[in-house]
């Protein structure tokens, strides 16, 4: 399980969405329950996608938690 900073606001009675951490992900929903299940979806479905794309790169692959104080 991995934490990310969900970014959300209240437009014309739709919530729109971003994750902080991954550009490419948006979302927006009617509820907040709605955008925070779509935002969870969204995430997966990028997380995935760039895992998949790097191990097509190249030969070596490496996954590893960077700390960064901001």
């Amino acid at each position: 399980m991995k934490k990310f900073t969900a970014e959300i606001v209240k437009i014309d009675g739709w919530y729109a969405a971003t994750v902080k951490e991954l550009s490419g992900v948006n979302t927006q929903g009617r509820t907040l329950e709605e955008v925070r299940e779509n935002l969870k979806e969204a995430i997966q479905l990028i997380v995935e996608s760039n895992e998949h794309h790097f191990r097509e790169l190249g030969t070596e692959y490496i996954e590893e938690s960077i700390l960064v104080n901001i």
